[in-house]
């Protein structure tokens, strides 16, 4: 299994665990996370914990999938899709993006920029 991939799987089982260590423990100490580009980006493990603390809060039965575009060097490109239900009304969310990730030579992301759109039912 490539470097991407098995971040990605580690990143899927975060999500689909609702798990906001796990989802720290795969960025380096100075990572950015870039949510959008228009907001700051979350800064570290920490800022990435205290992101999925919240945004993952009222998400049940995630379901996360992912295709690697491309890798070259450090960085990778890979399509992703996710769906849950909200805990809070029920409703069925399916999130469709593009991340763009760059890796240290440990493995860990060191930049984390994405893309989504979101569709709910």
């Amino acid at each position: 299994m490539s470097a991407a991939a098995d971040w990605l799987e580690r990143y899927k089982d975060a999500w689909e665990k609702r798990d906001p260590d796990a989802a720290a423990a795969l960025f380096a100490p100075a990572a950015l996370y870039h949510e959008t580009p228009f907001d700051p980006p979350k800064r570290g493990p920490d800022g990435v914990r205290a992101y999925w603390a919240g945004v993952t809060a009222d998400q049940r039965d995630v379901v996360f999938r992912y295709d690697i575009l491309s890798v070259s060097g450090s960085t990778a490109i890979a399509q992703w899709n996710a769906r849950f239900k909200l805990a809070s009304n029920g409703a069925q969310i399916e999130l469709d993006g593009v991340f763009v990730l760059v890796f240290d030579a440990q493995g860990l992301c060191t930049s984390l920029r994405e893309w989504w759109h979101a569709k709910q039912s």
